[in-house]
């Protein structure tokens, strides 16, 4: 059970002026390190696609085939985890190289990196934990906390999660539609529209190269379509529960808290700041557990910090654990195996309208 002291107006105003001072030092301190470590971020996500992607042509043998989808599927997490998802926060817009500009940068994922923006960069790390304004509490598909009304298709969301983790790219593609509003009335068709086209434009090149060019790619050359075909899927989808395991042990852990929605209003920084670490949960783990989860094992850090590059947090985390526990907060960090029992248990308990509290 969750037990945060409760701070003064002038504990607060410190605990705010503590992370502040934190994010200012080591913002000064970015340059040249920083910039190498994610251009060879890139560099081994280009080689892990195009090596696994040239044993896919080898066919059906099981040496390269099987090593052909792990490292597609490798270079796929690296590019989505640790450079995607980063470089979209604006973690190095200081670098100015177009190709790690936050706002225009595309990865390669069925999500629009507009809508991502939008419905991660601003609704969640804005509103994080926040009751009807923060989406990703259950992605209207669960009930992770007692203080969601209940509704009778919860009693299977197991199910429901399940086929969202396989299918993560697309279901959190849908995300941005809003297709609630839409139904309930509130968006009209005509500003549904342009949301409706970039999706349906990303999908499909996303489909269209996974499972069309790179398959005729590979009857062009001799090689076997089916087996590229198998490659390329068999890759997506442990790529999507990656993801989706990911983001689920870094928000809806035993300890994770949400907010009702007056929570934000007159919110300070220092208030702020509190919500995301009472919102978040870290996972421990090595350091490439940490590079292929884009370094979300920090997700408190993360939180806190989120335009600043991820390859800091683990350094930044020493210092927020001891300004937490000075002040009394829970610093909410466990193993992934901790973590992740958690989160089944939540699923489990609160797919019924009763409100048992998680063990």
């Amino acid at each position: 059970m969750r037990v945060d002291r409760e701070l003064t107006t002038e504990q607060l105003a410190a605990f705010g002026a503590e992370l502040d001072d934190l994010r200012q030092r080591t913002r000064a301190d970015l340059g040249e390190a920083d910039a190498r470590y994610i251009r060879r971020i890139r560099t081994a996500m280009r080689f892990c696609c195009w090596s696994g992607r040239a044993l896919l042509l080898f066919g059906w043998f099981p040496p390269t085939w099987l090593l052909g989808s792990a490292l597609l599927c490798l270079g796929k997490i690296l590019e989505n985890m640790e450079l995607g998802h980063n470089v979209m926060h604006g973690q190095y817009d200081w670098m100015n190289d177009p190709e790690f500009f936050g706002r225009t940068y595309e990865w390669d994922i069925a999500i629009p990196s507009a809508h991502w923006r939008n419905t991660h960069n601003h609704s969640h790390h804005a509103y994080t934990g926040v009751l009807r304004m923060d989406d990703d509490i259950g992605y209207g598909l669960a009930r992770l906390f007692p203080e969601q009304r209940w509704k009778p298709f919860y009693r299977l969301q197991s199910l429901w999660l399940g086929i969202a983790a396989l299918l993560f790219e697309f279901a959190a593609a849908v995300q941005h539609l809003r297709l609630d509003q839409v139904y309930k009335g509130r968006m009209s068709r005509a500003e549904l529209a342009p949301r409706l086209r970039q999706f349906n434009a990303k999908v499909s090149r996303q489909l269209l190269k996974d499972y069309l060019f790179f398959p005729l790619l590979a009857l062009l050359l001799g090689a076997n379509a089916l087996a590229v075909l198998a490659g390329n899927l068999v890759a997506n989808i442990i790529r999507n529960l990656w993801l989706a395991l990911m983001v689920f042990c870094s928000h809806f852990t035993e300890r994770t808290v949400v907010f009702p929605r007056e929570v934000v209003e007159g919110e300070s920084r220092a208030h702020w700041y509190l919500r995301q670490l009472r919102g978040a949960s870290n996972l421990e783990g090595g350091p490439l557990f940490n590079i292929l989860s884009g370094n979300v094992t920090y997700h408190i850090e993360h939180h806190l910090f989120p335009d600043l590059p991820a390859c800091r947090y683990a350094a930044m985390a020493v210092e927020v654990r001891e300004i937490a526990e000075r002040y009394g907060q829970v610093y909410n960090s466990g193993r992934f195996g901790e973590q992740f029992a958690a989160v089944l248990r939540r699923i489990r308990l609160y797919r019924l309208p009763s409100d048992p509290q998680v063990a």
